[in-house]
């Protein structure tokens, strides 16, 4: 049994959708980022860093993992699955892993930061934060027009940069004329448990489709970009 500790975000997405694809038992521990919970002395024992997700894996003498990517690969080793066993097959997925944690995420989360949270409009700093995640989608849109799959088969690599991307109008970034980027995203959103691990803790789809939703949220959220 996993105890997973998270919130509705591109990050905690990807343990829940991870945990759903590999059909793992796992019990959700919603993670109240608001109430500054994840600054709490409990959490801080799971991880040192305050930031969701983490989690526990009792199977393994109560083993505490954070930051997302450490746990996707955790529980894809632990199961066999996502992450191929040869090294070759095993590179590459760590490739585009890695391409969604050092790029795609830093880069998205930025863009956020200045579109949707700072009261004050900067527009340079929108612009290069919204355009380096549009040459991002650009890199993803070749790769998927050579391989129906970031890596050579369905791995941690496609869910980690599709909870991420999914979410590019929250970012203010198009994705028009990216064909390939866009089929990959509807494949994606067909799997049934990439559809129930984006609703853990709780659904939030509305936030990427009413603005207005959006902006009412935002508003609350920016105190805790100083936190």
């Amino acid at each position: 049994m996993i105890d997973l500790y998270t919130a509705p975000t591109p990050n905690g997405w990807k343990a829940s959708v991870t945990l759903e694809e590999l059909g793992l038992p796992y019990e959700t521990h919603a993670v109240n980022l608001a109430k500054n919970e994840q600054k709490e002395p409990w959490f801080l024992a799971i991880n040192p860093n305050a930031r969701i997700p983490a989690i526990i894996d009792r199977d393994c003498s109560g083993l505490a993992v954070f930051e997302s990517g450490a746990i996707m690969i955790h529980l894809a080793e632990k199961t066999g699955r996502l992450l191929p066993n040869d090294g070759a097959g095993r590179a590459r997925v760590l490739s585009w892993l890695m391409f969604q944690m050092g790029g795609v995420g830093p880069m998205m989360g930025q863009a956020n930061v200045f579109f949707r949270y700072f009261p004050e409009k900067i527009q340079p700093a929108i612009d290069r934060y919204q355009n380096e995640s549009r040459r991002l989608f650009e890199v993803l849109d070749r790769r998927l027009g050579e391989s129906e799959w970031l890596a050579d088969e369905f791995s941690i690599a496609d869910i980690a940069n599709w909870c991420w991307v999914r979410t590019y109008k929250w970012s203010g970034v198009s994705v028009d004329g990216l064909a390939n980027l866009r089929r990959w995203l509807d494949a994606m959103k067909e799997r049934p448990a990439c559809r129930r691990g984006v609703e853990v803790p709780f659904r939030v789809e509305s936030l990427l489709r009413d603005e207005k939703a959006a902006q009412e949220f935002a508003e609350k959220a920016r105190d805790q970009l100083q936190r």
